[in-house]
């Protein structure tokens, strides 16, 4: 790097990813390793999903408008009524810092942070939640994404990668690394040394940087952290077999579905994080069922339209017919999901609903005006851990004057400005991290937690 000495602060990009590729030291995060890879596990382990719908929803069509526990489900919601006793539908949250910002309603659904120019993304509640979790699985979370970017951020604010393709998934979670164990560990504990090397090399680097291009470097260090991280990781879990794995279950999940049968694809990916969670490879899982601007088309329905532009309907009747229809489709594959979890019983026996929550839902309510108050909202599972379902919970009540869908101006302004400005969806997520075992009174932008 004698060109970094030489000529001040001029060194070409490549120079310096390549020099930095071999040039980093991290302290080991023994909190997010096992320190034995055949440690105990706990006795009821605790688990958790997260699906995400971009561009909100056809909301005329999917309000619940009564509150409590006669509430009638709505059109969209229909597919979940068999579920009535195991869910929560939620209404009138939202994230304060998402306001006005519709393209950052992924990023933030999860972290409950305000992404303005210069800010950066705070943890996302499932990687929290991966860290009282991890040194029990031998993967602290899966990631998977149809288009787009995962939902999972660390806490400085780097997005984790996602996964695609269900066989790639399942490869990652349940066959043996080619060559052995011996090879893959040689492998890893080459990739150590390469992350641990040179470390007086980067902190001469970091002395002679701007403020900015020492926030860059920053966010590359994190991202090698994490590798780090994460290479400790599988070293330490090498010497513990892998689960067993069923024929039939392998059939189901160990293949790759086309984009263009959307249900099979999701059916497939649900059943993945089944698997997963029945193996106890890992306790946390995050699924985008599409990005805000990327969410694809469902010809296997006869929905031949991104739902991004779905969403964007203008009032026009048949768009909205099809983004109902699509949203129905979604909530079906959801209840499959759900259905999946309580017939499927976890090492202790027990049906994985009843120690698993999951909650579907998306960071945008009316997609045409972006309006992102009063988010589409559904908990569900997790009795085991104490929650109780049976109701809707209607944050909405007692500051509006009621659901008006015959009037959609009025509706659209409830998904555009929050009726109840402290109901933050980070109060539902403090839930949920707590009942994980995540010893907080705060998570993101919360004022209280909610009682459920």
């Amino acid at each position: 790097m004698s060109n970094v000495r030489s000529q001040s602060w001029l060194i070409d990009r490549r120079h310096a990813l390549r020099g930095l590729g071999t040039c980093i030291a991290l302290p080991f995060l023994e909190c997010m390793v096992p320190l034995r890879a055949a440690e105990a596990k706990t006795a009821t382990p605790r688990r958790s999903a997260f699906i995400y719908l971009a561009n909100g929803v056809h909301s005329l069509n999917y309000q619940i408008t009564s509150p409590g526990k006669d509430y009638q489900f709505s059109r969209s919601l229909k597919p979940l009524e068999k579920h009535r006793q195991s869910i929560t539908p939620i209404s009138g949250l939202h994230h304060p810092g998402a306001l006005g910002h519709h393209h950052n309603c992924i990023s933030v659904w999860l972290t409950g942070g305000k992404l303005g120019p210069s800010d950066k993304n705070t943890i996302s509640v499932d990687q929290k939640m991966a860290e009282v979790t991890a040194k029990q699985t031998r993967y602290p979370s899966m990631e998977v994404a149809l288009t787009g970017e995962s939902l999972a951020w660390t806490a400085d604010g780097v997005r984790l990668p996602s996964m695609r393709r269900c066989s790639e998934i399942f490869a990652s979670l349940f066959e043996s690394p080619k060559g052995g164990t011996a090879a893959q560990r040689k492998a890893l504990r080459r990739k150590g040394s390469v992350l641990d090397a040179n470390l007086a090399e980067v902190r001469q680097l970091e002395q002679a940087m701007g403020s900015a291009d020492k926030g860059r470097l920053d966010q590359y260090l994190t991202s090698v952290r994490e590798a780090e991280v994460r290479t400790r990781r599988a070293d330490a879990w090498l010497d513990t077999p892998l689960p067993a794995v069923s024929e039939a279950d392998r059939k189901r999940t160990s293949r790759d579905v086309p984009a263009t049968l959307a249900g099979d694809y999701f059916r497939t990916v649900y059943d993945l994080i089944v698997l997963a969670f029945q193996t106890d490879v890992t306790r946390v899982a995050t699924f985008s069922l599409g990005g805000e601007g990327d969410a694809f088309a469902i010809p296997e329905i006869g929905i031949t339209e991104s739902r991004h532009q779905l969403s964007h309907h203008g009032g026009d009747p048949g768009y909205m017919e099809k983004l109902t229809n699509y949203d129905t489709f979604a909530i079906e594959q959801f209840a499959y999901f759900l259905t999946r979890l309580a017939e499927t019983k976890d090492l202790n026996g027990k049906p994985l609903l009843g120690s698993t929550m999951a909650l579907f839902g998306s960071g945008m309510s009316y997609g045409h005006s972006h309006g992102n108050a009063n988010l589409p909202l559904v908990l569900a599972g997790g009795t085991d851990l104490g929650l109780k379902h049976g109701r809707h919970l209607d944050f909405n009540q007692g500051h509006f004057k009621g659901y008006q869908l015959d009037k959609p101006g009025e509706h659209y302004s409830l998904c555009s400005r929050p009726a109840n400005t402290n109901a933050h969806m980070s109060n539902l997520l403090l839930l949920m991290a707590q009942r994980m075992g995540v010893e907080t009174d705060k998570f993101g932008d919360s004022n209280t937690v909610i009682e459920l």
